[in-house]
């Protein structure tokens, strides 16, 4: 942590990994107000080097030459393969830079928690890069404070071939796994999943479901080979229903309580026996839009997310995703992997044809 007194000056920070989110987040970190962008690092030179001039800042190989040549280093985004996580973090939590890593925050349950243990004992801030926590939709859902029951989950996409060295549980379901991990505030119970391949090695399209100890159940889907887009969550709670279209950031709300009345003269209705089938149920409920702070300018989740981890740097300031949480969220996935290889897909043989 920076002393009050340079509260306001610019955090030297850089990047390792120059690929597709790495020099997203080199443009981000190279346009943060409060970010002095010393460098990005990658063993592919050219790409450093071609990266390093269009925003203006120096070009290293490894970890071990940004420390030697940049020791006023302070924070450091590592956007490189999962299985390289732990390698490239190590030395530098160790040294006492801060890092916010891209999500998975490791390639297991074990390398994850190392992580999150070695920040921990080096008071480091270490920050995952789960980008949907901030996403304006979900900061407005979390803010109503609601105990959810059930959430049905759904993330799918056509096939991008890329991530395709993991398969669609680790690559694009531990987005909702941190998600329902944080609003169902509650400890996992019971994991049941299926899953198949359809061209990668590993599982395109996956179902979980998830039973927490408080009773929460959550359903999530993933699939990298639909033909569109979708990015939706439904939660329902004792007292609401929220549907979320994170894509849009659009969403609603409706409240129990605040139709009390109303659904008490229904139900006397229904026990009465009265034919209530020419009524539209949907007249008789207050949908409301979701109301989403959204910040000046619409910035973008990269920038909301780099914000919150320099202010961490800077001021102490508790991350939004830290390295408990980017363990919980792979261990999840480890167990929803494992169950969809335990999964016995059996053919009724009733159903062959003799």
């Amino acid at each position: 942590m920076i002393g009050m007194s340079d509260a306001k000056k610019p955090i030297n920070v850089a990047v390792i990994g120059t690929g597709r989110m790495g020099t997203h987040h080199t443009r981000t970190a190279a346009n943060a107000p409060f970010a002095n962008l010393l460098a990005v690092v990658d063993v592919d030179q050219t790409r450093a080097k071609a990266l390093a001039d269009q925003y203006g800042c120096e070009a290293c190989k490894d970890v071990q030459e940004l420390l030697a040549r940049f020791p006023q280093v302070q924070a450091v985004t590592v956007s490189v393969p999962t299985i390289y996580h732990v390698p490239v973090a190590e030395p530098l939590l160790k040294k006492g830079v801060a890092c916010l890593v891209e999500k998975p925050l490791a390639a297991n349950p074990n390398d994850a928690k190392a992580l999150a243990d070695l920040a921990k004992a080096n008071n480091t801030v270490l920050q995952v890069g789960h980008t949907e926590r901030f996403n304006p939709g979900l900061r407005a859902v979390s803010a109503l404070n609601l105990k959810p029951r059930f959430m049905d989950v759904q993330r799918v996409s056509p096939m991008t071939f890329r991530s395709l060295d993991i398969g669609v549980v680790m690559d694009m379901m531990i987005h909702d796994l941190d998600i329902v991990l944080h609003l169902a505030n509650s400890k996992l119970k019971h994991v049941h999943a299926v899953g198949t391949s359809i061209i990668s090695e590993h599982e395109d399209i996956c179902n979980a479901r998830l039973t927490f100890e408080s009773g929460c159940v959550a359903n999530i889907t993933a699939s990298r080979m639909a033909l569109t887009t979708e990015r939706r969550m439904r939660l329902f709670s004792d007292d609401a229903f929220v549907n979320l279209d994170y894509a849009t950031r659009s969403g609603i709300l409706v409240r129990k309580s605040a139709h009390a009345d109303k659904l008490d003269e229904i139900r006397n209705l229904v026990l009465s026996g009265k034919d209530l089938s020419s009524m539209k149920y949907t007249d008789m409920v207050n949908v409301e839009p979701l109301a989403f702070d959204l910040p000046q300018g619409h910035e973008d989740q990269l920038t909301a997310q780099l914000d919150c981890f320099l202010d961490s740097v800077r001021e102490g300031k508790p991350v939004v995703v830290d390295g408990a949480a980017g363990f919980a969220a792979v261990e999840a996935a480890k167990l929803i992997v494992q169950s969809i290889a335990e999964h016995q897909w059996q053919e009724d043989p009733t159903s062959v044809a003799n």
